[in-house]
C-alpha cells in the first residue's frame, strides 16, 4: 500500500485543500521515508524537523479555518544546499561554511515559503555546485537510488535523489552546465532549466551573465509546473528579469499547469550529440531505441542539429570567468579548504586574457544566432540529457568516454551546456531505463523564450510514454534501499575526491 509521501504534489495539494489529507500527515510520512531511506543515499543532509512540524501544524489550522490557501500549501520541499534558508545550516558543500546559518532566506526560498511550502531540509550538492558528481568534504557523497555505488550526478544531486525516493514531492535546484537536468536524468525525475530571468536570482555575482539559473525539480511535469509558478517573477533584483514598466510579464498563472500540446503539429529535430558532445555509444543506441518508439506521433521528425561549432571553447572561458567572480578570493587565500574542481576553474580563469573573454562572448553571440535560424524550421529539439550512463561516484569525473579522453572535468556535460550557452529553455524527462538498468533522461529543448512550449511538449510526452513500461518513469526499489548499508560507511565517503 502506498503512503502519503508517495503521492504526487498536485494530488497531495488537492487532498489537503479538500481536507482529506493533513499537512501534518504528509510531513510525517515524508520524515519517516527520510529516516528509512536516506542512510543508503545521503541526500537530505540538514533537516529542520521541529520547524517543519510547526509549519505543517499552522497549515492545518489555516485549512480548518477555511483560509485562502496558497499554491504549495502544506507541501514538503527540499532546498538545495546552495540556497540560503534563514535559521538552517547552509554550507554550499564547503568546509569554509560548515557551520554557516543564514539569517535571511534567499529569494527563491522566500517565494516557496510564501506559497505555503513546508521546508523539510537541505539537499546535498558538490562544493559550490562545481561538477556533476554530488560529493563534498562537509556531508560526503550522495548515491544514486537505483544503485548507491553510482553517481547521482549534480550539482542538484541531492534534490534529484530525495524526489526519486519520495522523501519530498518537490525540490529546488539550479543549473549552469546542466545541474538541474543532469540529476534529473540520472535519478529518473524531471528537472527544468528556465530561460534566464524567468526565475529571479538575487545571488548571481555577474548579474548579466545568463549561464546560471534557478529552477524547479519534481517527479512529474504537472508537479514541476506547480512549483515553477511560485518561483517566476519580474523582481528587479535580477537584471535578466527584463520587463515592461507598469506591466507584469511573468505571471504565476501562465506556468501553474502545462498547456495542451498537439504532438502531431510539431516539427522535431532529433540529435544524439548536437554534432560535438562526446556521447557514449551505449547512450546513442538507447536514445535511438527510445525515440524510435514514439517519433511517429510528431508531424515531422528527423535528425538535425543547430551549428554548435565553438561551444566547448566559449563555455569553458565564460564558465571560468564566473568562477573567478565567485571564488577567486577563496581559492587564493584558503586553497587547502577549496576542492579540486573549484581550484581548477579559478586557475583556468586566471590564464585567460581580456581578448580570450571577448572571443568567447563573440562566439556565444554567433551560436545564439545559429540557434535562432535553426528554430525558424523546428519547434523543439530532442536529445539525450546526458552523454553517458551513471558511473561509480568514486570517479570524480569521467576522464574518458568510449576510450577517448574528455577535454575538461565537465566536458561530459556538453549535451547540457550546448543549451546553456545560448540561453534556451530545456527539460530532462525520464524515459525508462538504459541497458545498465539505470534511468535514462530525454532532453527537450525549446525556442528562445519557449518555456511554456517546452513544458507543454514534456507533459504530452510524459502522458504518452507512461503507458509503456519501457518508457515510463522508473521507480527505485524502496525496500532494497531500506535494507541497504549506510553509505557513510563506504571508503572515501567524505571528501572532495
Amino acid at each position: 500500500m502506498s503512503e502519503p509521501c508517495d503521492l504526487d504534489a498536485v494530488t497531495a495539494r488537492r487532498l489537503i485543500g479538500e481536507k482529506k489529507l493533513s499537512a501534518t500527515e504528509l510531513l510525517e510520512s515524508c520524515l519517516a521515508r527520510i529516516d528509512a531511506v536516506d542512510p543508503a543515499v545521503n541526500a537530505m543532509v540538514a533537516r529542520d524537523d521541529e520547524r517543519a512540524r510547526a509549519t505543517a501544524k499552522a497549515a492545518d489550522a489555516a485549512t480548518m479555518r477555511g483560509d485562502d490557501l496558497p499554491a504549495l500549501h502544506g507541501l514538503p520541499i527540499g532546498i538545495k544546499d546552495l540556497e540560503d534558508v534563514a535559521g538552517l545550516r547552509t554550507t554550499y558543500g564547503s568546509p569554509l561554511f560548515a557551520d554557516h546559518v543564514p539569517t535571511q532566506d534567499q529569494g527563491i526560498v522566500a517565494a516557496v515559503r510564501k506559497a505555503g511550502a513546508v521546508i523539510v531540509g537541505k539537499t546535498n550538492t558538490p562544493e559550490w555546485g562545481a561538477g556533476a558528481n554530488t560529493r563534498n568534504a562537509v556531508y560526503g557523497v550522495t548515491g544514486n537510488p537505483f544503485d548507491p555505488s553510482r553517481s547521482a550526478a549534480g550539482s542538484s544531486g541531492g534534490s534529484g535523489v530525495v524526489l526519486a525516493t519520495n522523501m519530498v514531492p518537490i525540490a529546488t535546484g539550479s543549473d549552469t552546465g546542466g545541474s538541474l537536468r543532469n540529476p534529473a536524468a540520472f535519478n529518473g525525475i524531471v528537472g527544468f532549466r528556465p530561460s534566464p530571468g524567468v526565475v529571479p536570482s538575487d545571488k548571481r555575482p555577474l548579474g548579466w551573465n545568463p549561464l546560471s539559473v534557478l529552477g524547479p525539480m519534481a517527479r512529474t511535469v504537472p508537479d514541476l509546473c506547480l512549483l515553477l509558478s511560485t518561483m517566476v517573477g519580474d523582481d528587479a533584483v535580477d537584471p535578466l528579469a527584463t520587463t515592461i514598466h507598469g506591466r507584469q510579464v511573468r505571471r504565476a498563472e501562465d506556468f501553474a499547469r502545462p498547456d495542451h500540446c498537439d504532438l502531431a503539429s510539431l516539427k522535431v529535430a532529433i540529435t544524439p550529440d548536437f554534432g560535438f558532445a562526446p556521447t557514449e555509444k551505449h547512450i546513442r543506441e538507447v536514445f535511438a531505441d527510445k525515440v524510435g518508439r514514439f517519433s511517429k506521433v510528431f508531424g515531422r521528425a528527423g535528425e538535425a542539429s543547430p551549428n554548435c561549432a565553438g561551444t566547448d571553447e566559449s563555455f569553458e572561458v565564460l564558465r571560468a570567468v564566473s568562477f573567478l567572480a565567485s571564488h577567486h578570493d577563496r581559492a587564493t587565500r584558503t586553497p587547502d579548504k577549496v576542492g579540486p574542481n573549484v581550484r581548477a576553474n579559478v586557475e583556468e580563469g586566471l590564464r585567460y586574457s581580456a581578448l580570450d573573454v571577448t572571443r568567447a562572448l563573440k562566439q556565444q553571440t554567433v551560436l545564439y544566432h545559429e540557434w535562432q535560424r535553426f528554430f525558424e524550421t523546428y519547434d523543439v529539439i530532442l536529445s539525450p540529457a546526458m552523454t553517458l550512463s551513471p558511473r561509480p561516484w568514486s570517479e570524480l569525473y569521467p576522464a574518458e568516454i568510449d576510450g577517448k579522453p574528455t577535454r575538461t572535468y565537465f566536458h561530459w556535460l556538453a549535451m547540457a551546456y550546448a543549451v546553456t550557452i545560448v540561453g534556451h529553455p530545456a527539460i530532462s524527462l525520464p524515459v525508462g531505463l538504459d541497458r545498465s538498468g539505470m534511468p535514462f533522461g530525454l532532453q527537450i529543448v525549446g525556442p528562445r523564450g519557449g518555456d511554456a512550449k517546452v513544458l507543454a511538449v514534456a507533459a504530452a510526452l510524459e502522458s504518452l510514454l507512461a503507458g509503456d513500461p519501457l518508457t515510463a518513469r522508473p521507480v527505485p526499489d524502496i525496500a532494497r534501499l531500506k535494507a541497504a548499508p549506510r553509505l557513510a560507511d563506504s571508503p572515501n565517503f567524505l571528501g572532495f575526491d
